[in-house]
This record gives C-alpha cells, structure tokens and sequence, in this order.
C-alpha cells in the first residue's frame, strides 16, 4: 500500500491537534514535556500510539476517538463517491 492511500496528507494534523488541547486547558509545552519525556509532538501530523497514550493520559483527553472519527468520515466519503 503507498503512503498516501495510508496517511492523509491534509487535513488532519493530530500534533497540532494536541496543542490546540494543550493551549485550552492553559498548559504549557514544557509541562507536556515533562510529562510525556517528548517536546516534539507537534512537528508531526502522526504521532506513534504509544506515545499518543500517554499524550492522552496527561490531557485527559481522548486522541484516539478523534483519528477514529476521522477515519470514519474518510471511509464515509470514499463510499459516497
């Protein structure tokens, strides 16, 4: 399979995703930092699951539901066409 049927290349950037999470609970990226021992989480638009699980963890925040609905929406529009 190419890379481009497998990863978006617009659209979904779940490293800024996670800043954008991280700004509105008002946290900074060093704590991010800190918690997770990673300070380059938004560079990219993929981020590797184990570390997205603990992205997670620290946030509160379920990242995993959000690249599931986008992957459903994508599935959805690739039948509808």
């Amino acid at each position: 399979m190419e890379r481009e049927k497998r990863y978006p290349t617009e659209g979904f950037h779940l490293g800024q995703i996670v800043k954008a999470e991280l700004t509105r609970q008002g946290r900074s990226i060093t704590w991010l930092a800190q918690q997770v021992g990673c300070s380059r989480v938004f560079r990219h638009k993929w981020i590797y699951t184990d570390l997205l699980f603990q992205i997670s963890e620290a946030l509160d925040y379920d990242f995993f539901k959000l690249c599931s609905d986008y992957y459903q929406a994508k599935k959805c529009e690739k039948s509808n066409q």
